[in-house]
């Protein structure tokens, strides 16, 4: 039997799928860069493409266009803050609701406050897009809905917050999140972390707690 063939194919001392990996995450970096800095609607194929170093043909391996790239950007971001948020919820498992929001939101801002592009590109070039793109961010959204209706039913079972509905509610809440660290974000120092922290906290707490 040849085993050669069953064997990933190397060039220069690295597989395929390595090089592969590779090319799509320049391409990945440079979706982050110019979606993040010049915006979306400026950044064509082309210019991705120069920006990574790889050919129109390399990117269409990966992606099936800008719209597939532009997703894929904004879902590792939202990944991102996700694993920061259940980290610090899974840290104050046996703490109260205050607390526990505290600490989530915390972790949200400082994971969005990492990189100025990843605020632009979450909060700014993913509105409009297309269809697809809509229905991706409507999706993280209502997996933030579900952890927030989830939280508040927690302190409902708790005795911390009146028993009732909190999905409306905690949609709301999430789009008041999104716009406050927003405008921080674009605030170029005008408003300290902490303070913005605090603030949400004072917003979520009037919201899940009421």
């Amino acid at each position: 039997m040849n085993t050669d063939a069953a064997r990933p194919r190397a060039y220069g001392g690295r597989r395929a799928s390595d090089r592969k990996a590779e090319r799509r995450e320049r391409l990945m970096q440079a979706g982050l860069e110019l979606f993040g800095t010049a915006g979306y609607p400026s950044s064509s194929i082309e210019k991705l493409c120069a920006r990574a170093g790889v050919s129109t043909r390399n990117f269409y391996e990966e992606f099936t266009g800008r719209e597939a790239l532009l997703i894929a950007l904004y879902g590792r971001i939202l990944e991102e803050a996700a694993v920061a948020i259940g980290v610090a919820l899974t840290d104050t498992a046996q703490e109260s609701m205050r607390p526990r929001v505290e600490r989530a939101i915390r972790a949200y801002v400082r994971t969005m406050a990492e990189d100025p592009r990843w605020a632009r590109l979450a909060y700014v070039e993913v509105i409009g897009v297309s269809q697809a793109v809509e229905q991706f961010r409507m999706g993280w959204r209502n997996n933030y809905v579900d952890l927030l209706v989830g939280e508040a039913e927690r302190a409902a079972a708790r005795g911390e917050a009146p028993p009732r509905d909190y999905r409306l509610s905690s949609l709301g809440l999430i789009g008041a999140i999104n716009e406050m660290v927003h405008q921080w974000t674009i605030a170029d120092g005008g408003i300290d972390q902490e303070e913005l922290v605090a603030e949400i906290v004072r917003v979520a707490m009037a919201v899940l707690s009421n």
